[in-house]
């Protein structure tokens, strides 16, 4: 399976251990170091789109200026964190692995298996 993509960040245990695991099953994926490449508002709505899920699914807290930024109230909108995400790459959750059959975060790495 070759038309897999990991947004990854090696400093990430989570990260290593999901592009690990998706090497083992054979799986040779496109890697993108997101805190290099960073992010724009259409891959961000496209992979939440994916994921079925809201901006505050992948919003990473620990170790980010989130609560800083007001980013974790509730009321906080999509459209903000997302902007809030381009700036700050890190606040995006790792890793996201992407496949035919969908996108998820993969906290823990073995929810990686499903999209295979």
């Amino acid at each position: 399976m070759s038309d897999v993509t990991i947004y990854h960040n090696p400093a990430c245990g989570t990260s290593r251990n999901t592009l690990a695991l998706l090497r083992e099953k054979g799986v040779e994926p496109t890697v993108v170091e997101y805190l290099k490449a960073g992010w724009t508002r259409e891959q961000l709505q496209d992979l939440l789109k994916r994921m079925d899920a809201k901006a505050h699914e992948i919003l990473r807290v620990r170790g980010t200026n989130a609560e800083e930024l007001g980013l974790t109230d509730p009321g906080v909108s999509d459209e903000a964190i997302i902007a809030a995400m381009i700036i700050e790459p890190i606040l995006v959750n790792r890793p996201i692995v992407v496949t035919p059959k969908g996108a998820a975060l993969c906290r823990p790495a073995e929810l990686a298996l499903g999209l295979l």
